[in-house]
């Protein structure tokens, strides 16, 4: 097909001249659609490779999700290729004993800062998403619901991987995504981010040392270096004992989670 441009106007020359169309290569099991606004998406979070598109608009990142975990649950039904019957120990070494929910799609936007800040009000983590997984899964805090009761009547809910969902079906982590961290890739690894932009890694430092609490802040975190960035970044870290995640609030200015 041929096109003839005779005359086009200055300022719409300019916006043509000025955008631009880019796709992610694809890279093992990845099948995100990284496209952007007005801002290139830095190559760290094309690392969420369970996400079904990623943008930016220079000042913040939007990850949509379905929220569908890519490994066997037995909380997926029956007739679905991932479901996997489960009666082992979940967390903690209790015996799993499934909830009566089950895993549901979602259409789930998570918008986060590009790049984040120290927030001096660390406001409190909510019950629901707080953050997103490399998988595409949610992140849930160290509370159940409604009424931030302790996680502790939940555990034994938790499937292999540990993730279980709640009533409307959306799958979640409360602790360590043993997935990620022993099948997918290590327990060093970047697992996600939660909604103040900042990374969540696994319970293990690169060197191998064995994360403990005593090692983190309040909000369950700390700086220095990772191969993610090697210029140092807070960041948070799963541990075996509670708070798992995140402790008295977000170090940073969270962003928002529509569904």
């Amino acid at each position: 097909m041929n096109f003839q441009i005779k005359r086009i106007p200055l300022l719409l020359f300019s916006v043509l001249s000025l955008a631009v169309f880019s796709n992610c290569s694809k890279d093992e099991e990845e099948s995100i659609t990284s496209t952007t606004t007005d801002a290139e998406v830095p190559a760290v979070y094309k690392k969420i490779y369970g996400a079904t598109s990623i943008t930016s608009d220079g000042t913040y990142i939007y990850i949509k999700s379905k929220n569908l975990p890519d490994h066997k649950s037995a909380y997926y039904p029956s007739s679905n290729a991932l479901y996997e019957a489960y009666s082992g120990t979940t967390f903690g070494g209790y015996t799993f004993s499934k909830n009566p929910n089950s895993i549901v799609e979602q259409s789930a936007t998570i918008k986060i800062p590009l790049n984040p800040q120290v927030d001096a009000s660390h406001s409190a983590t909510p019950l629901g998403v707080i953050g997103i997984a490399v998988n595409g899964v949610a992140f849930f805090n160290q509370y159940a619901g409604p009424n931030n009761q302790a996680l502790a009547g939940e555990i034994v809910s938790f499937d292999k991987y540990y993730g279980h969902p709640q009533n409307s079906g959306v799958y979640h982590y409360h602790v360590e995504p043993l997935y990620l961290t022993t099948v997918k890739f290590s327990k060093s690894g970047l697992m996600g981010f939660l909604l103040d932009g900042f990374p969540v890694y696994g319970p293990q430092e690169e060197n191998g040392t064995v994360v403990t609490n005593s090692m983190l802040d309040v909000y369950h975190g700390h700086t220095h270096t990772t191969a993610d960035y090697p210029n140092g970044i807070y960041h948070y870290h799963f541990t075996a004992e509670a708070p798992y995640l995140n402790g008295s609030g977000f170090y940073g200015k969270p962003g928002t989670v529509t569904q």
